[in-house]
């Protein structure tokens, strides 16, 4: 089946009564009515790997500070750190500009998690908690008051206990531009991407902050409607790769109209693995990935903070079945201890079960081939299954910041379409938390980001099992 193909199927299951009724008592969950108009294209001008901050500073702040009426930044945590010290010094300079031009701009900052303190006395209400300007300085870490003049803002913060975090991260520029990071607002030095992006996508992206995320006042703000392209005209990207002397890597790509699909996934209440049923909820991204899964041909690449799901690890091993080559990138000990509350086991755990189950395939498929050679048939043969674990580099320049572990998440199939986000491939991701992803269909774009994506991590990564 065509990446289109699939973009129909998803389409049709999203209307089945059952995830109808499902999907209604989720939030936000717009899409409901019509989940056609999940389809849009979108115009890739850049992807860059590096660490949260390298990201932060090269990618995403750039465009704060040129933003000329709005400026709406989600992110997953809040920490002070250095990536917090310069978007104090970018909402600054924004505010200089807004007050030079005798204008204001509009600024909505959201985030979910800030300290232990804020997720146990907020309230768990969807409606979440707006932070008054006394607090900004002394919790948030923000400058004072008086240094941002120029600008409207509004901050907000959405958790529910005692799990369930809201995990996209994304930032609108204008509502004409949207970068999508893998990266928070936060101290971490890990291996981050971030996609810059244009065209009907954005609207998806302001729509679902409207319905989750914005003030009664918000609401009414009206959405510019954003010119789509003709979703067939997908140019050849034309590339220009940059290696940084900071270390972060950016390649510039050119590609107009490339069809998307927008895949929202609402929090679902925390429950205990043991007690609760492996089948996850029925989210876009869920049912996206499920099916992207069901319906590869030749290859999966996926590249993912943790692995604990169990309805993926069942998904990979059916492609790998048929005969598909499956590469698996992950982190050798990332968040174990949340990995256990969450999913009751770890990737380390999830890795070695995938490998015997894998193994005890391929003893069954070389029995059975012997079988099948005496009555003149052919079978099958399982694909290639390799497992990396991402492995910092040895640093050559002390000033050169090396991301520790890898937190990417991107998936590869079939050299035609790339799904980025914010989702893990964890229990957490596919049953608890909030996240949002991005469903891109071209073989040149799946080209690039590849390109991309395997200079950004030469000598990153250690492989831990190769079938072949």
């Amino acid at each position: 089946m065509g990446p289109l193909g699939i973009f129909e199927e998803v389409t049709q299951q999203l209307k089945r009564p059952d995830i109808v009724q499902a999907t209604n008592v989720a939030c936000p969950n717009n899409w409901a009515t019509d989940p056609g108009a999940l389809l849009c294209t979108a115009e890739v001008d850049n992807i860059a790997f590096g660490t949260g901050h390298q990201i932060y500073r090269s990618t995403i702040l750039p465009a704060v500070e040129a933003a000329e009426t709005e400026v709406i930044l989600v992110t997953c945590f809040w920490a002070r750190s250095e990536t917090l010290d310069d978007l104090n010094n970018s909402l600054r300079k924004l505010s200089a500009t807004a007050r030079r031009k005798a204008t204001t701009i509009l600024v909505r900052l959201c985030f979910s998690s800030s300290s232990l303190w804020q997720k146990l006395s907020q309230s768990s209400s969807s409606n979440g908690h707006i932070w008054p300007e006394a607090q900004w300085r002394s919790y948030l870490g923000l400058p004072d008051v008086d240094e941002l003049q120029g600008l409207d803002i509004e901050i907000k913060s959405v958790f529910q206990l005692p799990f369930s975090v809201m995990h996209p991260k994304f930032v609108i520029i204008d509502r004409e531009r949207v970068l999508l990071p893998s990266c928070n607002v936060s101290w971490e030095n890990w291996f981050e991407g971030c996609i810059d992006l244009r065209g009907s996508v954005v609207l998806q992206f302001v729509q679902f902050w409207q319905c989750f995320w914005a003030s009664d006042g918000d609401q009414q703000t009206i959405i510019r409607f954003i010119t789509s392209s003709n979703p067939n005209n997908a140019a050849t990207p034309i590339v220009r790769a940059t290696v940084s002397a900071r270390g972060w890597y950016s390649s510039n790509l050119d590609v107009q109209a490339v069809p998307a699909m927008f895949l929202p996934s609402p929090h679902h209440r925390f429950d205990l693995p043991w007690l609760s049923s492996n089948r996850p909820p029925p989210t876009p991204l869920n049912i996206y990935l499920l099916t992207l899964l069901a319906r590869a041909e030749r290859e999966i690449y996926i590249q993912t903070p943790n692995l604990t799901s169990e309805v993926v690890l069942s998904e990979l091993l059916a492609a790998l079945e048929r005969g598909v080559d499956v590469t698996i990138v992950t982190s050798r000990k990332l968040m174990r201890l949340e990995q256990m509350i969450t999913a009751g086991t770890t990737t380390g755990r999830c890795v070695r079960r995938l490998r015997t189950r894998y193994e005890e395939l391929r003893q069954r498929d070389e029995t059975a081939s012997d079988g099948d050679l005496e009555l003149g048939l052919v079978a099958q043969r399982p694909g290639r299954l390799i497992i990396r674990y991402y492995e910092p580099r040895v640093a050559s320049d002390p000033d050169v910041v090396e991301p520790v572990q890898s937190h990417l998440k991107l998936t590869l199939i079939d050299s035609k379409i790339a799904v980025l986000g914010s989702g893990n491939m964890d229990r957490a991701s596919w049953h608890t938390s909030q996240e949002l992803g991005l469903a891109l269909t071209s073989e040149a774009l799946v080209k690039e980001v590849w390109q991309a994506l395997s200079t950004a991590m030469e000598g990153r990564s250690t492989t831990v099992y190769d079938s072949d």
